[in-house]
């Protein structure tokens, strides 16, 4: 019954990327999740997504295709036009798993505390849209981000939050303003997740959610652009919650103290930091349900 399922608002930003968007439609529609919100916001496309679109159009809840500002008003011009407890928005060159939608249902379903979900592996596509395999992830803590280890090719990187894999309640967008930051050309997403962390931490799931297209003419390639853009966000972030940065722990990882065998016990118990994942316990069972764990991780 479609009230089992909490709707989820998916929104696709594109513009001339018919070489992909049939495929990030199809990875969003073949789940066939029951209470789907799907809107797709093209910016005039020329190059035959129109058409792509129309195929699917019985399948929308909103679309149009028009001159706009960009990616990220594009997404904002969506989520204006959505309903959905659950939020996430898919560009259109990237692209879910079968067990995506399902997943993340489940999880929020069943733990009202989870506001935000990433996962701890995260998926990559080639251009043809073959998978290219995942980059394992140790975990996420407001501290760590606070202390940049998620900004993307930073020196100082620990991970970084997939936005392809993440999705959050309408609650907590409601609590950050409904709304990202358009002033972002790049780094939106990472400006949106400094928002988020003032009000809840990020949960995280070993199971798979996205997966990112690498191909040659993405945005992303601009990545000293989007390094400057992140850390500005991170900046503003660290003067309103009043940060103090641990100059100690600095030199440790800066010489990758934390990694001698002698004192890595010691490391992660005092300078390691709080994640939370959520795992299947006795899933191979019908009595299997979600559990979430507290660990440590460096």
């Amino acid at each position: 019954m479609i009230q089992d399922f909490p709707k989820i608002s998916i929104v696709t930003p594109s513009y001339n990327q018919a070489a992909f968007l049939d495929s990030a439609l199809q990875s969003i529609l073949s789940q066939n999740y029951p209470n789907l919100e799907l809107i797709v916001i093209d910016g005039g496309s020329t190059d035959g997504s129109v058409e792509i679109i129309k195929k699917y159009e019985k399948h929308l809840h909103f679309w149009c295709s028009e001159k706009d500002q960009g990616q990220y008003y594009a997404i904002n011009k969506g989520f204006e036009n959505s309903s959905g407890e659950i939020m996430s928005w898919l560009n259109s060159d990237d692209m879910y798993y079968p067990w995506t939608l399902k997943t993340v249902s489940s999880i929020m379903s069943q733990f009202n505390q989870v506001e935000w979900l990433t996962s701890l592996n995260a998926g990559w596509w080639d251009w043809h849209g073959f998978n290219t395999g995942f980059s394992p992830l140790p975990g996420f803590s407001k501290d760590a981000f606070l202390e940049g280890r998620y900004v993307p090719w930073s020196k100082r990187q620990l991970g970084w939050i997939q936005q392809e894999s993440t999705f959050w309640k309408r609650s907590l967008w409601e609590k950050v303003g409904q709304t990202i930051n358009i002033n972002y050309k790049l780094a939106g997403d990472f400006e949106l997740w400094t928002r988020f962390y003032k009000h809840t931490e990020l949960f995280a799931t070993p199971s798979a959610l996205g997966g990112f297209r690498s191909q040659d003419q993405q945005r992303s390639l601009q990545k000293q652009a989007y390094i400057r853009e992140a850390e500005q966000a991170l900046e503003d972030m660290r003067v309103s919650e009043n940060w103090v940065n641990n100059h100690s722990k600095d030199l440790i990882y800066k010489f990758r103290l934390h990694q001698l065998p002698k004192i890595k016990h010691y490391a992660l118990s005092s300078l390691g930091y709080l994640g939370k994942k959520i795992i299947r316990e006795n899933g191979s069972s019908p009595y299997g349900k979600w559990e979430i764990i507290p660990y440590r991780f460096l």
